[in-house]
């Protein structure tokens, strides 16, 4: 399939994305049609690193086109990267979409061949929640979106709830996006130990604390074992890339975006890396308060949303357990776990072991924005780099404590108190 992909693939621009929306009638329809074609306005937005997207406007309707290109575009075609990481991106949106329709922007129409998707607008007022922590916005129902799109997610494509054969399709099916995985385990796991041209940091602030990431002997045999579980551990289809730029929000709406990096993973990397993402967000804030906002009541909301999305994620997904657990999930069997002491038991270590994961991956993404290739805007739009490189030295030795001695917290309050030790405010 991908060899014939290649064949009838051409990159998009403007016109030629308008003669091919009109030749789509599930593109052509969502935009009314007939007369509306002529009023169609194209906008291309694309503001991350591998895709080319399009905002596609009539006076009837607006999608979203987004077609994968194959290098990585902020690199040029000097870094190939596949294609078909738009086939499991629009794969992943299409399931997640059923399990968890609130959360998830519908796919209208996929063209393998052209690496092309066609989905919801997320119009305005929605922005990436990123900009939103950057700017200070309180958004009061995060923490209960995000824990029930992650609850969903993972607990319905888990063994939980899927017969091992099913379960096995799945795995098969998105092993295939074997390059997406690879680029992972080089710039999360790898590269930030060990020296490699891609990474950069603070320099020169930050240029001893990068040294030491690379001498710590006890960080890096941790990071081992997570790397191991990234590869091996096929416990749900994640996400695979779910921090703060890849969710839309308004005060009362949340839209998760871009799962291109979708696979059977653990499910403590979805997790962590939201939990990461905000924890880096409350180590910036620092470097944004000024004499009109000190963002000391920001920074506690922040703190707060942390605690909530993992225990109503918590709640949730055992909730999810305890209704299903006479179906047809077969890492349990009902008549083996056959008494309600033993069914609690094994939830406890099963959500212990998740939340030590979840802590595991959250930290070592953290890791990877302070002293890898890809950065946070959070932290990178701080611009006296003194004040940036002491925000980012709190995180930095925030997760390397956590990631080496996550197996000793056992709630997530816990966390907030030794994530608050190193805020130097």
């Amino acid at each position: 399939m991908a060899a014939e992909a290649e064949q009838g693939f051409r990159p998009l621009d403007e016109a030629s994305l308008l003669a091919y929306i009109k030749a789509t009638p599930a593109l052509s329809s969502r935009l009314g049609g007939g007369g509306s074609l002529d009023s169609i306005e194209i906008k291309e937005v694309g503001d991350g690193n591998l895709n080319f997207v399009y905002i596609v406007q009539s006076e009837a309707g607006a999608m979203v086109v987004k077609q994968a290109l194959p290098y990585v575009r902020c690199v040029g075609d000097s870094w190939p990267m596949t294609r078909e990481r738009a086939y499991f991106e629009a794969s992943t949106l299409r399931e997640h979409g059923r399990l968890c329709p609130e959360h998830t922007p519908e796919v209208y129409h996929f063209d393998r061949a052209m690496s092309l998707m066609g989905m919801r607008y997320i119009e305005p007022p929605h922005i990436i929640l990123r900009k939103g922590l950057i700017a200070g916005v309180e958004y009061p129902l995060l923490a209960d979106h995000m824990s029930d799109y992650m609850a969903k997610t993972l607990f319905f494509t888990s063994l939980l709830y899927n017969n091992t054969t099913d379960h096995k399709n799945g795995v098969a099916k998105y092993s295939a996006n074997v390059e997406m995985c690879r680029l992972t385990e080089q710039v999360v796991f790898s590269d930030p130990y060990r020296v490699s041209k891609f990474n950069r940091w603070t320099s020169p602030y930050l240029d001893k604390d990068a040294e030491a990431v690379r001498q710590d002997d006890e960080l890096k045999l941790e990071v081992a074992g997570l790397k191991s579980m990234f590869i091996e551990r096929a416990q749900a289809l994640i996400h695979g890339d779910l921090h703060t730029g890849s969710i839309m929000v308004t005060t009362g709406s949340t839209q998760v975006i871009d799962p291109e990096f979708g696979f059977y993973g653990p499910m403590g990397f979805d997790i962590g890396a939201f939990l990461g993402n905000l924890i880096l967000a409350y180590y910036a804030q620092n470097g944004h308060a000024d004499q009109a906002n000190d963002r000391k009541a920001y920074k506690k909301w922040i703190l707060k949303t942390i605690e909530e999305s993992w225990n109503l994620f918590q709640k949730k997904f055992v909730e999810l357990w305890n209704k299903h657990k006479e179906g047809n999930g077969e890492a349990y069997l009902p008549d083996i776990y056959n008494n309600s002491k033993l069914v609690s038991v094994a939830q406890k270590k099963y959500m212990t072991n998740l939340f030590h994961d979840s802590l595991g991956f959250g930290s070592a993404k953290m890791i990877r924005r302070i002293v890898g290739i890809a950065h946070v805007e959070d932290l990178e739009s701080i611009k006296d780099a003194s004040k940036r490189a002491e925000c980012e030295r709190a995180a930095l030795s925030c997760a390397k404590e956590i990631l080496k001695g996550r197996r000793q917290f056992e709630t997530i309050e816990q966390v907030i108190e030794h994530i608050q030790s190193f805020d130097q405010d």
